[in-house]
């Protein structure tokens, strides 16, 4: 059930029961996914490869998720595992009955240890044998307090830990940290379907965050679509240079935004290359000189092009 990992993202589309997942992934990556007007038409997953700034995306078409798809109702759980594996998630909404839906998905994926648009708790959480349960606060606490802290590590048995709270944490917090099995994965919702409702029901949807309107159907506002995608994503493009030849602009190297080294770089392109790494040539704006030596920890920006010198 589950597909192979390919290109440098892969993006989940989730969504009710004909919503329009199918259609729009076979109008945004030219695939076929059986589409038909009835209910429960997808039952595998389907994947399609689009490129994009020249960056190879996989998007999987999985299949309707049902309400109690977490307690394993439909192929619910096996769904929402390969949900896990995503570095973005659609989640496709028919605009006609938007809120409910959005509620109902969002609570499965929670459900699954699934946190939608959040980043992880600012939480230092260290187990050890002895010494019972050792709190520090860096910053005025609303809801944890010592008494909390310790009844909650007592529902998992642990009763000598270190704590460091970084930020006003919440309980829910703290057992996210706790249970440690958590993903937190960015996530854009897709309104479909707005050829059927007036300008200025679309004027307000525009205003609700990480949301993008669109009609799967009429292809209307993909560009839009593709642009946040793109933002979301966070994806680096870096272009190779050999030696006394011009740059390569057909086929950058795609690195993760938090994993931009030289490092990360050299290690995308083979693990062999950093043992031979002497320095490297960067143009590009994460310099100041055009090029400039670095060393394997400097930071790339988007575009830039490296040239890797080896040891002799």
């Amino acid at each position: 059930f589950d597909v192979a990992k390919t290109g440098d993202a892969r993006i989940g589309f989730v969504g009710f029961p004909s919503v329009g997942k199918s259609t729009l992934l076979s109008n945004l990556a030219g695939v076929y996914s059986e589409v038909a007007a009835y209910e429960f038409t997808t039952l595998t997953t389907v994947p399609g490869v689009i490129r994009y700034k020249g960056a190879k995306i996989q998007l999987l078409d999985l299949p309707g998720i049902i309400e109690g798809a977490k307690d394993g109702k439909g192929r619910g759980k096996q769904v929402i595992a390969v949900a896990r594996t995503c570095s973005l998630i659609f989640i496709v909404l028919d605009v006609l009955k938007p809120l409910q839906h959005k509620k109902l998905i969002e609570h499965e994926l929670e459900g699954f240890g699934i946190r939608l648009n959040q980043s992880p708790p600012n939480i230092g959480f260290r187990r050890k044998e002895k010494g019972g349960i050792n709190l520090q606060t860096l910053v005025p606490q609303s809801e944890l307090d010592i008494d909390l802290v310790k009844t909650i590590l007592g529902e998992y048995k642990m009763h000598n830990a270190d704590i460091v709270l970084r930020s006003d944490c919440t309980a829910e917090e703290l057992i996210d940290v706790v249970e440690g099995n958590r993903v937190y994965i960015p996530c854009i919702y897709i309104l479909n379907k707005i050829d059927q409702i007036s300008i200025e029901e679309l004027d307000i949807i525009y205003k609700v965050p990480h949301c993008v309107p669109i009609s799967a159907h009429h292809k209307w506002n993909f560009d839009d679509l593709l642009e946040k995608m793109w933002e979301y994503l966070g994806l680096v493009r870096i272009y190779t240079k050999p030696k006394g030849q011009l740059p390569d602009y057909t086929s950058p190297v795609v690195v993760k935004i938090d994993k931009c080294t030289v490092e990360d770089f050299c290690n995308k392109l083979h693990r062999a290359i950093i043992k031979e790494f002497k320095y490297g040539l960067v143009w590009g704006s994460s310099v100041k000189h055009q090029p400039q030596k670095v060393g394997k920890e400097h930071t790339l920006h988007d575009e830039d092009v490296v040239q890797v010198v080896k040891k002799v």
